[in-house]
């Protein structure tokens, strides 16, 4: 594999944005498939390999995602007892990142190659090492998104409905939504992002 330099690295990372608005074409199977092959890349548990990754680029399949999505925001904020003009103004924030980008990926979990065990702690343990694989697949797959000029965000909302995101794009019965990736061709800057300082983050021993 090649080799890249520090500070294309440093570069990379450090000027990654979480951009949330996109130009409407339409991105090739071949650029997708491109970053999910960087994503596959990632380290994890045993190397079990535990991500899996469902691509939405159909309007129809979005739109039900999107859809389905923010009828459960409604129904779980409903019960909290949450203004009703919130909950709205949420669930079409979420609506419209969801429908307006040209590509989504879901990223979920398989235990099925995890193992097994016969006491609850270490069967925590384990899904929790699916959940840091996952994680770490999104986060090459952000990275190789940055590097290709696209803009793309990381949507938590998954977790809250993972049952709702399952039913709504029909994906196999041991995949577990863990969120979502969206992603087109930028139009507009993301945010500049805030980071706390180092020394309140950092134990040294």
């Amino acid at each position: 594999m090649g080799h890249v330099a520090k500070a294309d690295f440093y570069s990379l990372v450090l000027g990654r944005r979480s951009v949330r608005s996109y130009r409407p074409e339409p991105l090739s199977r071949d650029l997708i498939e491109r970053l999910l092959d960087v994503a596959l890349w990632a380290p994890s548990a045993h190397n079990r390999q535990p991500w899996r990754f469902a691509v939405v680029t159909g309007p129809e399949a979005k739109e039900r995602l999107a859809s389905e999505m923010g009828r459960r925001l409604w129904a779980d904020r409903g019960r909290d007892g949450d203004p009703q003009d919130a909950i709205e103004t949420d669930a079409r924030r979420s609506y419209r990142r969801i429908t307006g980008a040209p590509c989504v990926i879901v990223v979920c979990l398989t235990m099925e190659d995890m193992d097994v065990y016969p006491d609850a702690h270490r069967s925590r343990a384990e899904h929790l090492m699916a959940v840091q694989g996952a994680a770490l697949a999104t986060e090459n797959l952000l990275l190789a998104a940055e590097q290709e000029g696209l803009g793309a965000c990381w949507m938590c909302a998954p977790l809250f409905c993972q049952d709702t995101v399952a039913q709504a794009l029909d994906l196999p019965i041991n995949w577990q939504p863990q969120g979502l990736i969206t992603l087109g061709f930028p139009a507009g800057a993301g945010k500049e992002p805030r980071r706390r300082p180092r020394h309140e983050l950092v134990l040294w021993r």
